[in-house]
């Protein structure tokens, strides 16, 4: 017979929030995912300015123009989730697009030319994440996931 789980014995929950949102394949559907990352942010008590708000503004801001212009099949969205997770905010943006381009690997990003019009989003995440990878998904398609860790002195309100 095993010992009830009482309140002294049983650990606090774990709490999870999640934000998840389709967005149009459209610049306009960038500039969208970038907003609705800071007010959720903002409603999970992470205020507007803070260096982990713009950080994750930031990585979200390039990952969505890469699924929009690198990632986009006409005629599919793309995906946006958010997670608050104990001591980070997860970040994960899906497109649809499985083939080339395809996007470097931690630890192979290479800073672009000076004269070069693209390249810089990548440099970016790199710099802004804790932790980030991508990783294939099915239907066919990649999620790049993106983590940014919490300073200790943010204390997030729980749920009621």
């Amino acid at each position: 017979m095993t010992a009830p789980i009482t309140r002294s014995s049983a650990q606090p929950p774990v709490t999870v929030r999640v934000f998840q949102q389709r967005l149009s394949s459209t610049p306009c559907g960038a500039r969208l995912a970038r907003r609705l990352t800071l007010n959720q942010l903002h409603s999970w008590g992470i205020p507007y300015g803070m260096d982990v708000s713009d950080a994750v503004a930031a990585i979200v801001a390039e990952l969505a123009a890469n699924a929009v212009t690198h990632g986009r099949v006409p005629g599919r969205d793309f995906a946006l989730r958010l997670e608050l997770v104990p001591g980070c905010v997860r970040i994960e943006v899906a497109d649809t697009r499985s083939g080339p381009p395809r996007p470097p690997v931690p630890g192979a990003v290479r800073p672009p030319q000076s004269l070069d019009e693209h390249g810089r989003g990548f440099v970016l995440v790199d710099a802004f994440a804790d932790r980030w990878e991508v990783l294939d998904r099915e239907p066919p398609g990649k999620t790049v996931r993106a983590e940014v860790g919490l300073p200790v002195r943010i204390d997030v309100p729980d749920p009621k």
